[in-house]
């Protein structure tokens, strides 16, 4: 059964999920500090609900996107409860403005216990996210805030405010993500059998939101820490996945408020951090992005993928014309691959049985 997130997302990377694992074959230990939809997590081949337990780690900096994944590897089934509930447009715009304002509360609570999390946040999170159009859902970017018993429109509020954008709930179909499963409230097991397989899969995956970094230290401590290197160092494989903003041109769906500056910013930081580990023998690393000319080093590896092409199409740059910006921006995907990634053409995959 093939997996994939109960709500829609734009930049998600399912068409290229095989290809990663190809190359990442079946490592130990596999982070990715940018989860979003978890589309290369839940494409991995090597996992069996009775096979053995893997070590996987994953980041997102949105609090309430964190938040759905943790809930979902902790009490699945109360988030369907949640998330049980007909699209209706006042209820989308009441709960769209509670999100934003639980955002703080929520996303410090994550960081502060690794076992916290908030059910009911999270199945209004993805039933929200299922009924709203496009882009923006909990970004805070909006005039609309709370006036006690109504909404008030505050012009000053602008892009900087904790307030909402109001519009009407996706109605072009019978809904996306989870909300097709919800025909109408008398059926409340539907949503709960969409999301059951996902709890498998999640069960023993660690859900950390923060800095895309925190999550990496403990992955390479085994190479890299100051103290004597463990024995087992030697045959742990360590996959990292890095699918950061790209900071060029819209790709986010959700909670991206900073601005495409302060994207680039991480983007590069993150090739930066990419090439500087690229030669640690034990990491495979893979790093998502559109070729913007930068320079590869030696030893590593660039696939060229189109968006439009793959799978009926990935993420948002599928959704457009070719002539677009988004359509050309598809044509411009690239994943890098560090060194020590291993070739499935040269039969290292036989060599090594895959690992």
């Amino acid at each position: 059964m093939k997996l994939k997130a109960p709500f829609p997302y734009f930049g998600g990377k399912s068409a290229v999920a095989a290809e990663v694992w190809r190359r990442f074959g079946n490592v130990k230990n596999y982070v990715e500090p940018f989860f979003g939809s978890g589309a290369v997590l839940l494409g991995r081949p090597h996992w069996r609900p009775d096979g053995p337990r893997l070590v996987e780690t994953v980041n997102d900096a949105d609090g309430l996107l964190a938040n759905f994944w943790r809930a979902m590897t902790a009490d699945a089934e109360a988030v369907a409860h949640h998330a049980d509930w007909p699209v209706n447009e006042a209820d989308l715009h009441a709960r769209h403005l509670w999100l934003v304002g639980q955002r703080e509360r929520i996303t410090e609570r994550l960081m502060a216990d690794p076992e916290w999390f908030d059910a009911k946040a999270a199945g209004w999170w993805v039933w929200g996210a299922c009924a709203w159009i496009g882009s923006g859902w909990c970004s805070g970017n909006g005039p609309w805030v709370s006036g006690g018993e109504r909404l008030v429109h505050r012009d000053d509020l602008g892009n900087a405010g904790q307030g909402i954008n109001r519009q009407l709930p996706h109605v072009g179909n019978a809904g996306r993500g989870i909300n097709r499963q919800l025909p109408h409230v008398g059926d409340a097991g539907r949503a709960w059998g969409h999301i059951a397989p996902l709890a498998d899969r999640l069960r023993d995956v660690r859900v950390a939101c923060g800095d895309w970094t925190r999550v990496l230290g403990a992955a390479l401590w085994p190479f890299t820490g100051s103290l004597l290197r463990p024995l087992s160092a030697s045959h742990l494989r360590v996959g990292v996945f890095l699918d950061a903003p790209y900071g060029d041109g819209f790709d986010g769906a959700y909670a991206s408020t900073d601005g495409l500056e302060h994207d680039r910013a991480i983007a590069d930081d993150v090739w930066a951090w990419a090439v500087e580990h690229g030669d640690i023998p034990q990491l495979r690393i893979c790093v998502a992005g559109y070729d913007d000319g930068r320079e590869v080093p030696d030893g590593w590896v660039t696939v060229a993928w189109d968006a439009t092409q793959r799978s009926g199409g990935a993420g948002f740059t599928g959704r457009r014309g070719a002539e677009s910006d988004a359509g050309k921006n598809a044509k411009r995907e690239r994943l890098w691959f560090s060194p020590h990634c291993l070739d499935p053409d040269a039969g290292q995959m036989a060599l090594f049985g895959g690992q």
